[in-house]
């Protein structure tokens, strides 16, 4: 796990003092060591934290043994010893015992073709002296990040935005329909981002840029998808006991390491069946770590507790207290753009005590978006039976009306609020006014005129034309599940747990991301994985024996984070002042009375804004970090 960053240019001025700085703002990525590499059009840059292969021999920018082939390399290869064991048989010698040789000379044998050989989380660029190209490509989910941008006769890459930010000569313009973006979702999607002119390279994709005399020849191509469909014929015990193989292969292979490791455990299911797999593959005691909160209805630490019992784990809590937000510039800083999912905070958090005693940690991310983990999925197959029948649908959308709301996030009732109130919209409009922080229609009436002038479309659009590409063919689990692979989960989930773990130099690796496992989950029929309506069914039926039932027979309770209380109490002055000083009202987005009266009704607890709020605290704090003003 790496921060890598490069340049191609096509007059090879100064790149190595471009370079160097580009690396530097990457350095908690990679403490252990750094290196550059350069010729007369292209420079390589890598920050290191080491994994395998501790020696010498694995730095990076490192080269094939004809040195017309480089690479900087940020991931895992957790399948390189079966790969490297297939390229010596085509005739390649290695000289090292690292992962990132392997890539080397899977490029070198079958070009860009090499990603399906790959499984793991990856980013890496790949200069090929020879043909004067750069090939740079992200792993199939999304795992890990990779920016880059144009400008001139300069084309840059980086792990991080500050990666393309170290170049002095990078213009911050921020993208007006980025900021709509934003407040829709809570991040910025890829390809783009906050800024102009820099971009995201969409998972599972891959970058050539063939260097001209005529300039550059840039070609972006996809070279994966999570395919649902044709359905596998197979049994409910039959994919008990596939499941439970590949997932203890997928353990395994991620337990693979020259350095300490352990794992996040939160007490839920998936972290919970990777614990345990962990404990039976494992000779030592496996180290656990987890994160708690005072507020009772946020706190899973006694779950955590359970199951660390269970396995005898060296088990390791930490509680958040509010004041523990003085992290918050922080993590603006890392993030780059505009990011609102407030369970960074406590992920930053675990991700710091767990730095402290290992390494490498494993985590349960993925399983609800393969195995149909979330409470919206229910509701969408719900909503959707409910439209087939007559009268019922239109029922339930005037009963939404007039169910009183709650200021408590987590009410029930206030769920079945917001659920009725668009249960009879098709599922490409009703999905995203489940999953958004400002509905299109209520972020229309909060800009001002000037500035939503300046938008070109419906920032809900993006969402609601996933939803339409899936025509009718899949049920609404799988179809719900499907938006969140390629939304939800590389762009806000990922996003998160990269920042915060490499922030502290900390390796994360998620088992159930595991491109095969996906792709079995996927073909399962729904009535495998959702039974009776029972949510991640098949996942507590396969491995029942790692998971006590007070764990399993209770309600999911998600990572979230009593930002609502905190804003009533020791955040208020930092509320009204980030969001209510002239320094954010003039930036002109926003109407000030709808700013002031979202900030007074969440206060004076007359409605609960915890998301928005938060939405909008962390856009004003990234204009205070990345635009001096």
């Amino acid at each position: 796990m790496c921060g890598i960053a490069g340049i191609v240019s096509q007059n090879g001025a100064l790149l190595d003092g471009r370079l160097k700085p580009m690396i530097d703002a990457q350095a908690h990525r990679g403490p252990d060591a750094w290196g550059v590499w350069s010729d007369d059009a292209c420079a390589l840059g890598h920050r290191r934290l080491a994994i395998i292969d501790l020696s010498e021999a694995g730095r990076q920018p490192m080269s094939n043994a004809g040195g017309d082939i480089l690479i900087t390399f940020n991931g895992e290869i957790y399948n390189f010893q079966q790969l490297r064991r297939e390229l010596e048989s085509l005739g390649h010698r290695f000289r090292t015992r690292t992962d990132t040789e392997a890539i080397i000379y899977a490029y070198e044998q079958w070009g860009v073709d090499c990603l399906s050989k790959l499984r793991g989380m990856f980013a890496f660029g790949v200069w090929d002296q020879r043909r004067r190209r750069l090939f740079l490509a992200r792993d199939r989910v999304g795992k890990k990040p990779l920016f880059y941008a144009q400008f001139g006769n300069r084309f840059l890459f980086a792990s991080e935005l500050q990666g393309i930010l170290a170049d002095k000569d990078v213009p911050r313009e921020v993208v007006p329909q980025a900021i709509d973006s934003y407040l829709a979702y809570g991040y910025v999607p890829a390809p783009h981002t906050a800024f102009k002119g820099i971009f995201k390279l969409p998972p599972a994709h891959y970058l050539t840029l063939d260097l001209k005399d005529s300039g550059f020849e840039k070609r972006v191509e996809r070279y994966w998808s999570l395919d649902y469909q044709p359905k596998l014929r197979i049994s409910e015990e039959e994919a008990c006991e596939t499941l439970r193989e590949k997932m203890t292969e997928a353990v395994r292979l991620r337990m693979i390491s020259d350095v300490p490791l352990g794992a996040f455990l939160s007490g839920g299911i998936d972290s919970s069946i990777v614990v345990g797999l962990m404990a039976k593959l494992s000779e030592t005691r496996v180290k656990t770590f987890s994160i708690g909160f005072n507020e009772a209805a946020y706190n899973e630490t006694d779950h955590a507790r359970r199951i660390a019992e269970r396995w005898d784990t060296d088990h390791h809590e930490f509680i958040v207290e509010p004041d523990a937000l003085s992290i918050l510039p922080k993590l603006v800083r890392h993030y780059g753009e505009p990011y609102a999912d407030s369970s960074a905070i406590p992920t930053f958090y675990v991700s710091q005590m767990t730095r402290r005693h290992v390494t490498v940690a494993l985590n349960g991310d993925g399983g609800d978006e393969s195995f149909a983990g979330y409470e919206r999925y229910l509701a969408n197959d719900i909503a959707e039976r409910m439209r087939a029948v007559p009268g019922v649908a239109m029922a339930a959308r005037a009963l939404g009306h007039i169910i009183p709301d709650s200021i408590n996030p987590k009410s029930r009732v206030r769920q079945a609020r917001r659920f009725l109130s668009v249960a009879s919209r098709p599922m490409a409009e009703r999905y995203p006014r489940w999953v958004t922080f400002f509905q299109d229609d209520t972020r229309r009436q909060f800009y001002r005129p000037e500035f939503a002038d300046h938008l070109n479309g419906q920032s809900d659009g993006w969402l609601k034309s996933l939803l339409t590409g899936l025509g009718s063919a899949l049920e609404p689990v799988d179809a719900a599940m499907a938006v969140d692979v390629a939304s939800y989960l590389p762009y806000d989930l990922l996003v998160k747990v990269d920042i915060t773990t490499m922030a502290n130099s900390l390796e994360a690796r998620s088992p159930f991301l595991d491109h095969e496992v996906m792709e079995f989950a996927a073909r399962l029929p729904v009535g495998i994985k959702f039974r009776d309506r029972r949510l991640k069914h098949l996942l507590k039926r396969a491995f029942a024996d790692l998971l006590p039932p007070e764990n399993v027979n209770r309600r999911k309770m998600g990572f979230g984070v009593p930002v609502g209380q905190w804003f009533r109490g020791p955040l208020r002055e930092l509320l009204r002042d980030a969001l209510l000083s002239q320094q954010s009202l003039k930036r002109g987005y926003f109407r000030e009375p709808e700013v002031r009266r979202l900030v007074d009704e969440h206060l004076e607890r007359r409605a609960d804004h915890s998301f928005q709020l938060w939405n909008l605290l962390m856009l004003e704090l990234w204009h205070r970090e990345f635009l001096c003003s």
